[in-house]
């Protein structure tokens, strides 16, 4: 039986390279249903997963693939699917099962041109807005986005830490051109690797309440059939998992869901400056376009333009306090995005009227050129 972790120097693609990442972060169980882009990494973890013992399952559709993974997280394995645009649709009433049961697992959604059947092949990122509110009701996610390859490798991982220390479904929001995109990843030993354990009950079985969160925000879990009494339902509950239909459950179960991200944003939200300390133009982009807009910032700055990048690492929860910060100080933003306006509202939100924000889309199938961003820069610069 080989290892988990093929520690070392390797050139792979985005997709081979977020499989990777579950692998080290201890992912033991996939169940998926190939959909283009992301059909590699359910291949790479096809391969793997049962050279460690681990269980791949390719299902009927994404519909079961989602409540696959929650079910087997319940059983005390670490889990993930990957899809694209129209399955990442399917899945949403089961993140919301995972939300309001609180169940950790990773989702990547590698990004493509849509809506419907759109561009298979080609590269969009225009399902931020449905990462946050594709499923109904009130709720928080966690959403990251990779802009290369090595990345594919640590934010997958980060993304199995991160569900694991909030209890909450968590989606890695990569693009086609990531996905596909060979470069160099390096797989660090295992003991250099930040790896979060899932914090398991451990008082008296006959005193376990599956929703009753000690610190207030997330509750202790327990591997179903090791004599636990556990109740996992959709409905609203109380601390016993029992359904509770009444407003006062209600308030208190939401309430908390929410904050228990909300609160904790500062510590779970990462961005990447560049060249930001005296900047009066600021970039704001995201995985793949945030290569290109680099590459824009330099020929802006070259032409005399103080401007400067604010990529973002984490979208859910929004760097909303960056974003002001920002505003209070800068000129104008330029949101590059692949798609017609999605972060660009969220700017504008946060900036709040204390600078111009200027959208810098693409409708899908082909990434931003340098000079196409550089002409918004100037503008802003005006």
């Amino acid at each position: 039986m080989s290892s988990n972790l093929l520690t070392g120097e390797h050139f792979m693609a985005g997709n081979s390279a977020a499989a990777e990442g579950a692998l080290a972060a201890g992912c033991l169980f996939y169940a998926g249903y190939p959909i283009t882009p992301s059909t590699e990494l359910a291949e790479r973890m096809s391969k793997r997963l049962p050279e460690i013992n681990g269980v791949f399952i390719q299902m009927e559709d994404e519909i079961a693939s989602m409540a696959a993974i929650l079910g087997a997280s319940w059983a005390g394995k670490k889990s993930m699917t990957a899809t694209s645009g129209p399955g990442f649709s399917l899945m949403q009433e089961n993140i919301g099962l995972g939300v309001i049961t609180e169940t950790p697992c990773v989702v990547v959604n590698v990004q493509r041109g849509g809506p419907s059947t759109g561009l298979p092949t080609l590269v969009g990122q225009q399902d931020v807005m449905q990462a946050r509110w594709g499923s109904h009701g009130d709720y928080e996610i966690i959403a990251l986005s990779p802009n290369s390859v090595q990345e594919c490798f640590d934010i997958t991982l980060e993304a199995f830490n991160l569900s694991e220390e909030y209890r909450v479904p968590v989606i890695v929001l990569m693009d086609e051109c990531v996905s596909h995109m060979w470069e160099k990843v390096v797989i660090p030993p295992g003991d250099r690797l930040k790896i979060f354990k899932r914090r398991l009950y451990d008082g008296p079985k006959d005193k376990y309440l599956p929703y009753m969160a000690e610190d207030g925000q997330v509750p202790p879990m327990v591997v179903a059939g090791q004599g636990y009494k556990v109740h996992v339902t959709g409905l609203t509950h109380d601390e016993k998992g029992y359904p509770a239909i009444n407003p006062r459950a209600q308030e208190k179960l939401v309430k908390r869901l929410c904050d228990k991200i909300r609160t904790n944003a500062g510590k779970i939200v990462k961005t990447e400056d560049y060249l930001l300390n005296d900047a009066d133009v600021v970039v704001v982009a995201f995985g793949s376009v945030s290569r290109t807009a680099r590459r824009a910032v330099r020929i802006a700055r070259a032409r005399g333009i103080k401007a400067g990048l604010l990529r973002l690492i984490t979208i859910w929860p929004f760097a909303q306090e960056k974003i002001r910060e920002l505003a209070s100080r800068v000129k104008a933003f330029v949101v590059a995005e692949i798609n017609y306006g999605q972060v660009f509202y969220e700017v504008e939100r946060c900036a709040h009227g204390q600078a111009a924000v200027r959208l810098c889309p693409k409708l899908g199938g082909e990434l931003h050129q340098p000079d196409e961003i550089l002409r918004d820069i100037e503008e802003a610069a005006r």
